[in-house]
């Protein structure tokens, strides 16, 4: 059955940063199972508008029951990728809620945050792999806005002192493959 450790990583980011992509290459490089944000994202989108109090309460069920099975399982590893605004207290209290759910399987979390220029990220915006997996971004222009209205509007990045009690590996990989990403984070938290 589980109770034997398990790694957590949670990967944020801006939009775009390259959060799944770096999941993607983590996830064949380390064998955990990737529960990217856009995977209940897009499956709630197909009923309720986004951002709705219906939208976010489906989404954080779906989440959450995906996450208490997995902290039940003998699963090694889960990679989860997600939008962190720095200057929204509650975005910290939801990756807190998030890491409790783990907590009997004492997990080793690793938070990584991606730092990725403007420009780069509206390039990523339109890759194929990116518009594979996310449906919702298909309308490039829409969500070129979305992206640089979510730029003015929150703080993706983190600053000196956001964290109090966490510990952060930030990693600027505008000019970084997925792949150097992912063995960065690999080497760093000693992940096997």
């Amino acid at each position: 059955m589980m109770s034997k450790e398990m790694n957590l990583v949670i990967i944020c980011g801006p939009p775009a940063s390259g959060k799944m992509t770096v999941g993607q290459e983590l996830q064949q490089l380390s064998g955990y199972k990737l529960f990217h944000n856009h995977m209940s994202l897009e499956l709630v989108n197909q009923f309720f508008d986004f951002g709705t109090p219906n939208f976010r309460n489906l989404d954080k069920k779906i989440r959450f029951d995906i996450f208490e099975e997995i902290a039940n399982s003998d699963i090694d590893g889960l990679i989860f990728t997600i939008v962190w605004a720095f200057n929204e207290k509650e975005d910290e209290a939801y990756i807190d809620e998030i890491i409790d759910v783990f907590q009997a399987r004492n997990p080793k979390v690793c938070l990584v945050e991606l730092v990725c220029d403007v420009a780069e990220r509206l390039t990523r915006n339109r890759h194929e792999n990116r518009l594979k997996h996310k449906p919702s971004k298909r309308d490039v222009e829409a969500s070129d806005k979305r992206l640089l209205f979510h730029d003015k509007k929150y703080r993706m990045n983190s600053q000196e002192g956001d964290l109090s009690n966490k510990s952060i590996f930030k990693i600027e990989n505008t000019d970084l493959s997925a792949k150097e990403v992912a063995e960065r984070i690999i080497v760093h938290y000693d992940l096997k």
